[in-house]
This record gives structure tokens, sequence and C-alpha cells, in this order.
């Protein structure tokens, strides 16, 4: 039986930033062409999950509120040493928020383990997009897809305002996919019409995405965190200017002590979604870490607006 995420996450992060695998690959050099809707195949990873009536009604009677409850919060980290610590006195505490109908709780399975991540409805074309981060959607290093994906819109103490809505189609990048690339570790999956027939943005609203932007904007960072000293059952924020990763991945940090279940909660700027909260270093729990949205994100999310 393949090791539960969190595992394979922690190995497949110590080899990315020890450098004992290969310098992780710059996100949006890939030179496959794209095609008209402008998705460069070479660079997404497809699974289609409930597609029937009876499969969408199984993922929806799985997720009581008990196993809400007990599922796994989704934890990222990477190992980090002396060099990688946040500069004193870059401490910020993550700040509770009322719920919004277009932000919510992730909820997958993979090799038999409950999790739960964070994740954000997006403006799209099919109307059913959400935005996570990609290990919150497959294990990533050659592993898995998740099955019985949920989105819950807006959940508050185990309310559902909105319902559950399940993912007919799960996308991510073949770099997270095929190599645990914390550069690209992006996730997007396509959500199922509720029993009325209509679209999860048409319900719930969303985000407009964006690509390809400045770095060191100032983003606000949202998310369910689930690991001590928070609970999972209501929506934080941290907000902050973005900085490089000292280790020289691609990607941008912001400071926020928000812990694991808040993985794929989207960073917003500039009223847009621009990043997702993908990991932290083991001795910087100050930090939180997101993908640069370059051409390779992009491409990712052409495939899932287009499904």
């Amino acid at each position: 039986m393949r090791r539960p995420v969190i595992r394979s996450l922690l190995a497949g992060a110590a080899l990315v930033v020890s450098g004992i695998a290969a310098a992780p690959a710059v996100a949006g050099t890939d030179s496959t062409p794209a095609t008209a809707d402008g998705v460069r195949a070479s660079e997404v990873v497809h699974q289609q999950l409930a597609t029937t009536r009876a499969q969408q009604r199984a993922a929806e009677t799985y997720w009581t509120p008990e196993r809400m409850r007990s599922a796994i919060p989704a934890d990222a980290t990477i190992k980090g040493d002396a060099s990688t610590a946040a500069a004193p006195g870059m401490e910020r505490a993550a700040v509770p928020e009322d719920p919004r109908s277009q932000l919510g709780k992730v909820f997958f399975t993979i090799g038999g383990v409950n999790y739960v991540c964070s994740g954000t409805a997006t403006n799209s074309g099919n109307g059913d997009v959400v935005t996570t981060a990609g290990h919150c959607l497959h294990e990533g290093g050659g592993g898995s897809f998740a099955s019985q994906f949920t989105f819950v819109p807006a959940y508050n103490n185990g309310s559902a305002p909105y319902g559950q809505w399940s993912a007919s189609d799960l996308f991510t990048s073949s770099g997270w996919a095929n190599s645990g690339d914390f550069n690209v570790d992006v996730g997007f999956a396509v959500m199922n019409e509720n029993s009325s027939g209509q679209s999860l943005t048409s319900v719930v609203g969303s985000y407009p995405i964006a690509f390809n932007q400045a770095r060191g904007l100032n983003y606000t960072s949202y998310g369910y965190p689930a690991g001590p000293p928070f609970n999972g059952q209501r929506l934080y924020s941290c907000t902050g200017n973005a900085r490089p990763d000292p280790a020289g991945q691609t990607t941008q940090g912001i400071t926020c002590d928000m812990t694991g279940g808040s993985s794929g909660g989207g960073w917003i700027t500039g009223g847009r979604l621009n990043s997702v909260n993908s990991y932290k270093y083991t001795n910087d729990n100050n930090t939180m870490y997101g993908p640069y949205f370059g051409s390779t994100a992009q491409s990712v999310y052409n495939a899932a607006a287009a499904a």
C-alpha cells in the first residue's frame, strides 16, 4: 500500500531542498506549444472521478460530519536549516474571518486515509472550477490521484450552507504529479453541478484568476488551519508582502502561522487569485510559501476550465 500523503510529501520535499534530487524545474519554462485553448499537454495530468449521478451521491454521502471532523490536515513541510529561518520579529498571527461563499474546505481520500485542505471557487467558462494545491488532489512524486474529492463552500463549525460539491475531474501539473515539484504545486478540480443543475460559481460566486504577475505583491492568504493551535472549524487569513524562497525555489512566501488544513487556500491580490498555500520549512513556522502562477499553472487551469 502506498504511504499516506503527508509522509510522501515530507520525503519528496527533503529531496528537493537538500539537492540530492535534480534541481526543481522552473515554472513556465516548458517550450511545448500550446493548443488553441492554451493547454500544453505535457504540463497537465488529469483524472476523472465522479461522473455519474450515482458516483456523485456516493461522494456526497461519504463525507459525513464525523468524517469531516476527523479528516487529517494535509501538511506539506520541507526540512529547513538555520539559513532558511525567518528573520526575528516577523511573526504574524492569522486573523479569524467570517465565512465567504467563494472559500471553503476540501475533503479527499488517498491510500484509504481521509484528508482536509482548503480551496477557492474560481471564475471559469464552465463555472465549476475550484483551485487548491496539487498535494490536495494528488500524492505527488509518481503517486496517485485522490478519490472522494468534495468541496464545502463557506464551511463554518460544521455548517455547510451551500451544500457539498463532488468533483468530476482533477487536474494538476506534471511537475507535481511526477516529481513532487513544489514550484508547480497547484491543482484544479472541476465540480459537478448540484441536484438543481446549477454550476458551483453560479451559486457561490468566484474569484478571477491571474497569471504571470509581478513578484513581491501584497497578498491576503485564506485557509482553514486544522493543526494546533487551530481546529479547522473556521476561516482564517494572513496578509503580507511576498518575498522569495531562501532556498532558491521559484515560489514566494508571506508571513503566516496557519497550519495544516490551510493548504490549497487562495492568495488574493487586487481582488484576483494568484497563488495558494503550499508548504513551510520545518524551522520556520511563520512563513507560508506558495507557487508562482506562471505559464505552467495557467496551462493546468486552462485544461480544467475547458473540461
